[in-house]
């Protein structure tokens, strides 16, 4: 018995909708922020229910940018053209200097 799920089971078959699909223009703000920042790292991001799969890009000095890609082999593509290490931020995790970075600068990623 299924007393407290709310869902109707017509609702677990239909699959949820990425909010928005990676775009040339997210892949074209990846390829500028590497063409302006030095030292630039990647960390990919898996898909999720919610949102497509994406990169996060940190400079040297940890300013970052986070942008859809897709799948995980556009974000290979693009570090691979540029050059670009590319990390599994579930992995790894992200270095100190992006935190740091964050913390300089809260209006950029104010939430």
């Amino acid at each position: 018995m299924s007393w407290f799920n709310r869902r109707s089971r017509g609702a677990e078959a239909t699959p949820t909708k990425l909010d928005r699909e990676a775009t040339r223009d997210d892949l074209a703000a990846l390829e500028a922020f590497i063409a302006t920042r030095r030292g630039v790292e990647f960390y990919l991001e898996p898909e999720t229910t919610a949102t497509d799969t994406t990169v996060v890009a940190i400079a040297h000095d940890g300013e970052w940018i986070r942008r859809r890609t897709g799948t995980p082999r556009a974000a290979g593509a693009i570090a691979r053209k540029h050059a670009v290490p590319l990390y599994e931020a579930a992995r790894t995790g992200y270095p100190e200097r992006m935190r740091t970075w964050s913390r300089a600068h809260p209006e950029r990623h104010a939430r």
